[in-house]
């Protein structure tokens, strides 16, 4: 017995020593703990993608968009993002750096375009933060007996992020313990009420899914069907979570890549399975797609449950909420902690700053919080704050991951032969360019006019988002130059060029590691 437990010991020793050498060859060294177990890693993500979360969100207005067959844009949108994951294992399992997008495209392609990179990203997950913790309001002011008001969901929004915020300073183990709890609780909740609504609430066939019952009348259905898409895009992302804490997971270029997949087979599959309950247990699918019932989630869970036991469920649902913002924030704050370690932003010198204690970044973690705040306080002043906030959230992770994937495949075409641990083999090249077209769809469905009675504004309010934050990080880089003060590792996964020298009749290489 002692015996057993020494090998296993000195088995996981010997693991961690090779990860802090593979780490050191990449020219760091980490200073978090690797306390975090592969299924809490895969919870991570699961959580941070979250199907509950992703379709009570945007259920309703999939749903008056597009009808029932709104369903079939999860489908689409899980085969496009399992693209997305299989380019992201083979960059992670090369480059298990903190802080993934940002760490990823400065090995594939250089500082530059590394800074726009986490920048459009960081912002994204900051919006993202807000959207959920604002989806999160009408559940707990339900709760709470609090008429679901824009002020009771600003103040429950509010709440929600505080409590995130300490609940990650207490450190990875607690990060860890939240995650795989919020998984628990959502799988089961998600089986649980999906079953109990199949079985004793359900008012059509599976034909239904097949039937639009008018929405999207006067238009191309296509139109229609792209705009419901939106539950999709938010939905499917998450799984780069498991690598954006890569220093904290050991053996990370096998278990991480294992855990981005499975949180696109579980997380879509429980997905499809809630949204396909809710779809088949509404009794009057014209009256959603009509406006005459706005909140068909609350409306089927009271009369599934009734208000005793639909208060339960919206406890639980409320749980996935909670752990999905736990989630985003720790991705955010290692994201601003590896811009930091870099030194490649205004107040690096605090963003840098590591906790020995809790092993966590504590002012990057307080800047995930007061970020998402601010953005929430501010959808005080605009109508229909959701779903801006929604488009914009999924529009900029869209961006920042499709930025990756352009530098891996640019990377590809000129020599990179992915190394690590997880490779697609021959399979590299089709994959990374199918992940390249459907995010480029994905991206012009996402930021396409829909509302052309809206103020031109309001109309390309996603694009104009966008092109915003993307000018104010060129003029940010033009003056401050921040991309440039970092002396460490870039472009270094294009391999070394030869270069034959006649004068000295010596072979001579080029190192594109970039010091």
């Amino acid at each position: 017995m002692k015996e057993n437990v020494k090998k296993q010991i000195g088995g996981t020793a010997s693991v961690h020593h090779d990860d802090d050498a593979h780490l050191a060859s990449l020219g760091y060294e980490s200073e978090f703990k690797r306390d975090m177990s592969p299924w809490a890693n895969f919870s991570l993500g699961f959580t941070y993608l979250s199907p509950v979360v992703g379709v009570y969100t945007v259920f309703a207005y999939a749903l008056a968009q597009a009808g029932p067959p709104m369903f079939w844009s999860l489908v689409i949108c899980g085969l496009g993002q399992l693209l997305v994951a299989l380019v992201f294992s083979e960059i992670v399992a090369q480059f298990p750096v903190a802080g993934g997008v940002y760490p990823w495209a400065r090995r594939l392609w250089g500082r530059k375009y590394a800074w726009m990179t986490g920048w459009v990203y960081l912002i994204a997950l900051f919006v993202t933060i807000a959207s959920v913790a604002y989806g999160a309001g009408p559940f707990l002011a339900q709760i709470l007996g609090y008429e679901a008001s824009v002020s009771s969901t600003v103040l429950c929004a509010l709440a929600l992020l505080v409590l995130a915020t300490i609940i990650n300073f207490l450190g990875t183990k607690a990060l860890a313990a939240a995650a795989i709890i919020g998984f628990t609780a959502e799988i089961l909740g998600a089986l649980a009420v999906g079953f109990w609504l199949l079985i004793t609430h359900r008012y059509h066939g599976l034909g239904v899914l097949f039937d639009s019952f008018g929405a999207g009348s006067g238009q191309s259905y296509l139109y229609a069907f792209a705009a419901a898409g939106l539950i999709g895009t938010f939905l499917y992302f998450g799984f780069e979570a498991c690598g954006d804490v890569a220093e904290e997971v050991p053996n990370p270029g096998v278990l991480i890549p294992k855990a981005m997949r499975r949180t696109i087979y579980i997380g879509g599959a429980a997905a499809m399975f809630v949204c396909l309950a809710l779809v088949l247990s509404i009794a009057d699918i014209p009256a959603v797609i009509a406006g005459k019932d706005v909140a068909p989630v609350d409306t089927i869970l009271t009369n599934a449950f009734g208000v005793v036991g639909a208060k339960i469920v919206l406890g639980v649902v409320l749980i996935s909420f909670i752990s999905c913002v736990i989630s985003l924030q720790a991705a955010a704050s290692r994201l601003a902690y590896s811009y930091g370690r870099d030194d490649m932003i205004i107040g690096s010198r605090l963003l840098k700053k590591f906790s020995t204690a809790r092993h966590i970044p504590p002012y990057s973690l307080i800047l995930s919080a007061i970020v998402p705040a601010v953005i929430v306080l501010g959808s005080i002043v605009s109508e229909d704050a959701l779903t801006k906030i929604v488009s914009f959230a999924s529009f900029g992770i869209y961006i920042g991951f499709q930025m990756v994937v352009l530098a891996a495949l640019r990377a590809r075409l000129k020599g990179w032969k992915p190394s690590g641990k997880y490779q697609l083999g021959k399979w590299g090249l089709p994959v990374n360019i199918g992940a390249l077209i459907y995010g480029i769809i994905a991206i012009v469905n996402m930021c396409w006019p829909r509302t052309p009675e809206a103020p031109w504004y309001d109309n390309y309010i996603v694009l104009l988002s966008g092109v915003v934050v993307i000018v104010v990080g060129l003029v940010y880089m033009m003056i401050h130059r921040s991309y440039g003060h970092s002396d460490m590792p870039y472009d270094d996964a294009i391999p070394k060029k030869t270069v034959y020298n006649n004068s000295m009749g010596l072979d001579l290489q080029t190192d594109s590691t970039k010091q």
